[in-house]
């Protein structure tokens, strides 16, 4: 009798301390880190040790309780029921859809479970995504709703957020790696009226595109012109030496004919005095007589007379002479 009840307690023995090496075994995944937490026994609280990932240990159960912690990065999703309202700087309502990627620094794992969150849900859940959604809209809010939809301007202050994100993270041992707007909408009655100052805009641009083109089809047609008339004026001015060129040479021939034409009715004046100077002296008589009857000289003259009867006269050479003088 005492035999079979020493057998039964081993068997239950071994089963306990079976029960008891199963409850005792702790693992860590290869991208998960692990913490102790001592509920009796010794000190109790948060272990301020690491355990390494990828590994096993081994822990009385009851008496310690085991957590781990998720070392890999980590993106929270803001859209659709859960996407970010933000209030811009001059008043219109901005839904925006975001993202934020993160992830645990190991080292801080125990502080995270003694001071910030039990398990990677409630961190994710509970800290991450209430303090990303408040401070996100400080400093998004802060823009204009045309500062929002100019990239630059959105990107500036996404950075803006991250930094001061990170700055409160630190103090529960997260590390923000990216922070990014995926998409964003108006407000219905506010995207109507953007999208009538888009069309508006865009007439604009187009108006200015077709004066700008009618301006330097003008310019074009300006230098057309304005190379036909310097074509023009070369032309007249070509013309106006030629003419010119022309009229002084014709007027240079002119003038030196008419310099020959005066020159030699100059001398035909001079002869002319000078014959009546000699005409006018003592000796121009008897020349005179001399120049006709030379020229009488072998010429046959015939006298008919006046009358009815013929009468036949002796030509007097010296009162034919003398009435030619006096006439």
């Amino acid at each position: 009798m005492k035999t079979s009840r020493a057998v039964f307690w081993s068997l239950v023995s071994l089963f306990v301390l079976a029960i008891l090496g199963i409850a005792s075994y702790h693992a860590t995944d290869s991208t998960e880190v692990g913490v102790r937490t001592v509920k009796w026994l010794g000190t109790r609280g948060v272990e301020d040790r690491v355990y390494q990932p990828g590994a096993a240990y081994f822990f009385l159960p009851i008496v310690n309780d085991w957590d781990t912690f998720d070392t890999r990065l980590q993106v929270l999703e803001m859209k659709g029921d859960s996407q970010l309202t933000i209030k811009t700087r001059d008043g219109n309502d901005l839904f925006v859809d975001m993202t934020f990627s993160f992830r645990i620094d190991p080292a801080k794992a125990p502080f995270i479970r003694q001071y910030v969150a039990a398990n990677d849900a409630e961190l994710r859940e509970k800290v991450v995504a209430t303090v990303a959604r408040s401070r996100t809209r400080d400093f998004l809010g802060a823009l204009s709703t045309d500062d929002f939809t100019h990239t630059d301007a959105r990107n500036a202050a996404v950075e803006q957020a991250k930094a001061g994100l990170q700055e409160i993270f630190d103090e529960y041992g997260i590390i923000l790696e990216r922070v990014a707007v995926m998409d964003y909408r108006f407000d219905p009655d506010y995207l109507k009226v953007i999208t009538e100052k888009k069309i508006a805009e865009a007439r604009a641009l187009e108006v200015r595109a077709q004066i700008e083109a009618q301006r330097e089809a003008n310019k074009r047609l300006l230098n057309e012109a304005e190379g036909q008339v310097k074509a023009m004026l070369a032309t007249m001015q070509g013309r106006y030496s030629n003419t010119v060129s022309a009229a002084d040479a014709e007027f240079d021939q002119k003038q030196a004919i008419a310099e020959a034409i005066l020159a030699e009715g100059t001398n035909q004046a001079q002869a002319i005095a000078k014959q009546r100077e000699a005409m006018a002296s003592a000796g121009s008589e008897t020349q005179i007589q001399l120049a006709i009857a030379t020229n009488l000289v072998g010429k046959r003259l015939i006298m008919i007379p006046s009358g009815n009867a013929v009468s036949l006269q002796t030509l007097d050479l010296n009162k034919l002479l003398e009435t030619l003088i006096k006439r």
